[in-house]
């Protein structure tokens, strides 16, 4: 059914607050990756609560606003939404450990038509509570693929990044772990889709999916560790748009191209000729 854009038109959130601590932290960077090789010394960083530093797109899973599209206001089918689109921009440094509060507000919603869906766009602006210094504006896009036809889009839109049409600067190919799923849900997603055989043939899937935002993270590992010289305070932003499910196991094949400080890139699964994220843009700084 149509989605209710005046009830979304004014859909805002109460803050979220979350404290977290340096288990989060090293849980999230080991959940995409980092300390793959234990003695990398490039890669104890992220890993080792010494000198620890945080993966920037950890923010994508604080203040987490749970499965609010369950409300029947929303007029959400919440079993045809799938994740559309991510945006982080980064304002400061995520500390190792903080205490956070998030303000969150539904900011756009586009009908794409009654046989096509609807896009809904949330942000949520994460600050550190106790200094109130902004951290991270997150830009979340559901597509709602059984609610279009509403006719009252609002709110910006959002163009997908052009990717060049030249070959890429630079191809890497990295692994995931057959239990990437069960150690990334640990961090805030514990959607049985991606852990239980039968919802995930209830979904449409053969098996449990890996999670989009672990994927998502996996770019932003290689962003830093081949591009930014492990340096996460010099990632601006990162965005995407999910393309295709990933099987835990599989290997994923991300392209980069760099033109200055704008980073370009997609990634596939080579072994089924599916690509599984575009329009990729990240800033450095």
């Amino acid at each position: 059914m149509p989605l209710n854009a005046d009830a979304l038109r004014e859909w805002t959130f109460e803050p979220r607050h979350q404290t977290y601590t340096d288990r989060e932290t090293l849980l999230y960077a080991l959940s995409i990756g980092f300390g793959a090789d234990p003695i990398d010394a490039r890669e104890l960083p992220f890993v080792y609560e010494r000198d620890l530093k945080a993966v920037p797109t950890m923010a994508a899973v604080l203040c987490h606003l749970g499965a609010w599209t369950v409300d029947p206001r929303t007029g959400i089918t919440r079993s045809k939404v799938v994740h559309g689109e991510q945006r982080l921009t980064f304002h400061a440094p995520l500390p190792p450990a903080a205490h956070l509060v998030a303000n969150s507000r539904v900011i756009g919603a586009e009908d794409k038509g009654a046989d096509k869906g609807a896009l809904v766009h949330v942000e949520r602006v994460i600050s550190n509570a106790d200094t109130s210094e902004p951290l991270v504006t997150i830009v979340q896009t559901s597509f709602c693929r059984a609610d279009g036809g509403f006719g009252d889009s609002f709110g910006p839109t959002f163009t997908p990044h052009t990717l060049p049409e030249r070959a890429p600067d630079l191809v890497v190919d990295t692994p995931t772990r057959l239990d990437a799923a069960l150690l990334y849900r640990l961090n805030v997603d514990r959607n049985p889709l991606h852990v239980d055989p039968e919802a995930a043939t209830r979904a449409g899937f053969p098996r449990p999916i890996l999670h989009g935002l672990c994927t998502y993270g996996i770019g932003a590992r290689l962003v830093i560790s081949h591009l930014l010289d492990y340096a996460p305070e010099r990632l601006k932003s990162f965005d995407v748009r999910f393309s295709s499910a990933v099987f835990p196991g599989e290997t994923l094949s991300f392209e980069f191209w760099r033109d200055a400080d704008v980073v370009s890139f997609q990634a596939f699964v080579r072994e089924r000729g599916k690509k599984v994220l575009d329009n990729g843009r990240a800033l450095l700084g």
